[in-house]
């Protein structure tokens, strides 16, 4: 898996390989979860007998029984009359004009005699008929034909003025109370009944006077519109929306699907035919969020190459989807208790793998992930969106996880940390128990128990039992694989102790130096002070030949020519690289032993050959690499050729010290042997002044204390 990882960041560029490995993630989770937000539905028909008893999954506005409560309200608001008490002056004023006009009229055609007055008489009919327009409104029409005219201008004053008074008050007492539109024909018959009966009323002309009555009287009451529309909308805002609730029965297992019944399964859309493609956008929306924030999260890592990082996003993609296939297998049996199953769900496997083998971060962000996911895959029927007490639950227990794998040094205390856990997992449990405020038997409390504990218990078993196959499947190599191989007891450090003592302690001085180097810059100090105490091991085929290892100060070199000395030095590479292999040790360790030379040339007997030779070949001295690929390995190869030369020196000082490492730096930077490695200039510098003061506490100026006089 490693080469292919390799390979592929080679070919693709990591934010592409990022967007597509996550890209699969979503589209495998989606056809994980989908059905999971497809919800219940019914093949039912109108007036069929329901099989089942069928609830509400959601709460919704019944909105045509709600509209149809808000205009039944409405109707029984009374409408709101506006009296005129102004129309009332108006329509007496209006009678006193009309007959005031008429009693001129009349005392006109009454001072002309003979043939003069029926000629006045007629002049006052027409002038009365074209201005009785102007007297009356378009509101109190009274219309008067020519008889009419002709009786009352014909009529004696006293008569006129009597049967206006009359009118008057017959008119001004209906007027004086409301009247309206369906009171007006009982008012104009009171009039008509008033005059008819009245004792004093001109007998000529009642009939007259009954008509301008009857026309005169008019609607003084009015229907406020404005007001009433404010009563009804008031009313109508008054009644609250009615809705089908959550949970709520909307028919019975052998109750009749009647039209209303039928409307409210439509509205929830418990109905085949209306299953909506809405949940399963919704889905889609909340996996593209959480996967965006999966590819913000692996994006902004710059530390770590992008081989490293493909793999940490393909061993976060895996864990995370075999985290959510196992929520689906409990998931399964879910439904068949009356507990909540997901309690049993190890939340604390993935956050415990992702913060051992990726990083912290990326744990507590599949954490957050994962407990959205289990909210979304145990929701039971009735849970709105998502079952928030399990996604709590979730998240809770695998944060506690993250917390307490901070400082695990071997995987043993994975289960000590597991135990932790399930303290916390107890406690959210009590919360959880107290909330509901509900009776549990203890049967249920028994297994609500046992769940917190088995599921931090059962993570922990499964985190100590996956991680040797995910190290050895992804070819990486953890804390705790590290940890384990730096003790002192592991078999190839003792071979390297037993058979080359002075190796053994040029290894323990350059892992100083490297891992103190590392962590300046940022890098993987742990991994640089493991992979130095191996990176030699080759040595052990012929310790003799390397100078540490030298205690008589006979040096086999010596007998032999140059190129068999240089073969012997370059080979201790391969050999190296031969042992760790056979003993299947992780590759990043074989690659510091295989790179801790890059392709340096073995200067002293290049030169020793060359005054033999003026024609020798650069090339057949050189180390045949590869040069570092890595800030660790290329740490490593300085602070190898540092720690030989510093303890070379017969007087080192603290100038000294600092322009040898500095020359060493510099010398392995013109020879082109951190050109393959990220490495900058700046951390460079950082890394000589870090060698610096590790070499100048090692060998400091020791106080020279005066000898003592024998007695």
């Amino acid at each position: 898996m490693s080469k292919f990882i390799e390979k592929i960041t080679k070919i693709v560029r990591f934010p592409l390989l990022l967007a597509g490995i996550l890209i699969l993630t979503g589209f495998f989770q989606y056809l994980l979860m989908m059905k999971d937000v497809r919800g219940e539905h019914y093949d039912l028909k109108l007036f069929q007998v329901s099989p089942d008893t069928i609830r509400s999954v959601k709460t919704v506005e019944d909105t045509e029984k709600t509209e149809k409560e808000r205009e039944e309200a409405a109707s029984e608001v009374e409408p709101v009359y506006t009296y005129s008490e102004e129309k009332g002056k108006n329509t007496i004023s209006m009678l006193n004009t009309l007959f005031d006009d008429l009693i001129d009229r009349q005392k006109k055609v009454a001072d002309t005699k003979g043939k003069e007055r029926s000629k006045a008489l007629n002049e006052q009919i027409k002038s009365m008929q074209s201005d009785l327009a102007k007297i009356t409104d378009n509101e109190n029409k009274i219309e008067l034909n020519e008889a009419d005219l002709k009786l009352l201008l014909t009529s004696s004053e006293s008569e006129l003025k009597t049967a206006q008074q009359d009118l008057v008050k017959a008119v001004e007492r209906q007027m004086s109370s409301p009247i309206r539109e369906d009171r007006l024909m009982e008012a104009r018959a009171s009039v008509e009944r008033t005059i008819r009966y009245s004792s004093t009323f001109p007998s000529k002309l009642q009939g007259v006077g009954i008509r301008i009555g009857r026309a005169a009287l008019v609607v003084n009451e009015t229907k406020d519109e404005k007001a009433t529309k404010e009563r009804m909308d008031l009313a109508r805002a008054s009644v609250d929306p009615t809705k089908i609730l959550q949970g709520q029965i909307i028919v019975q297992e052998g109750q009749v699907i009647d039209r209303n019944i039928y409307r409210q399964l439509q509205l929830t859309g418990l109905l085949s035919d209306d299953a909506s493609i809405k949940p399963k956008l919704g889905l889609g929306i909340l996996i593209l969020l959480q996967m965006l924030f999966f590819y913000a999260s692996f994006a902004a890592n710059k530390r770590k190459a992008d081989t490293e990082k493909t793999r940490d996003v393909l061993i976060t993609s895996l864990i995370y989807l075999l985290s959510i296939i196992l929520m689906q297998i409990l998931n399964l049996i879910d439904g068949e208790f009356d507990v909540i199953v997901g309690f049993l769900f190890p939340a604390a496997v993935a956050p415990l793998l992702l913060r051992i083998l990726v990083s912290e971060r990326a744990a507590i962000l599949a954490t957050i992930m994962l407990g959205l996911s289990a909210g979304v895959i145990f929701q039971e029927g009735y849970s709105t969106v998502i079952q928030m007490e399990l996604a709590l639950y979730m998240i809770i227990s695998g944060l506690a996880s993250v917390v307490f794998t901070r400082r695990i040094e071997n995987r043993s205390k994975i289960l000590t940390a597991s135990f932790q856990v399930a303290g916390i997992n107890v406690l959210f449990i009590a919360f959880y128990l107290l909330l509901t405020q509900s009776n549990y038997t203890w049967n249920e409390l028994s297994f609500y128990l046992i769940a917190a504990l088995f599921s931090a218990i059962l993570s922990g078993a499964l985190a100590i039992g996956s991680l040797p196959f995910i190290e050895s499947g992804f070819g990486i190599i953890s804390s705790f694989r590290l940890i384990e191989l730096s003790n002192p007891n592991h078999p190839l450090l003792k071979k390297i102790l037993m058979e080359a003592p002075g190796t053994y302690h040029h290894s323990l001085m350059v892992a100083n130096l490297a891992e103190a180097a590392c962590e300046a810059i940022g890098a993987n100090g742990l991994l640089a002070r493991v992979g130095c105490y191996y990176h030699d091991i080759g040595k052990t085929r012929r310790p003799g030949f390397f100078v540490e290892n030298q205690m008589n100060g006979l040096n086999p070199h010596d007998q032999l020519p140059p190129d068999a000395s240089s073969d012997i030095i370059i080979a201790h590479v391969e050999d190296g690289v031969e042992i760790l292999e056979k003993h299947k040790m992780p590759r990043e360790i074989i690659d510091i032993a295989q790179q801790h030379h890059g392709t340096t040339l073995v200067k002293f007997f290049y030169y020793k050959a060359k005054e033999l030779d003026e024609k020798v070949e650069e090339e057949q001295f050189r180390y045949s690499g590869p040069k570092p690929q890595s800030k660790e390995n290329a740490i490593i190869c300085i602070a190898d050729s540092v720690e030989a030369a510093v303890r070379s020196m017969k007087e080192p000082s603290a100038e000294k010290i600092r322009d040898l490492v500095h020359a060493i730096a510099q010398d392995k930077l013109m020879d082109g042997q951190l050109d393959e490695c990220d490495l900058s200039i700046k951390e460079l510098k950082i890394i000589e002044k870090v060698f610096c003061e590790t070499l100048n506490g090692t060998f400091h100026s020791r106080i020279e204390y005066p000898k003592q006089d024998k007695a």
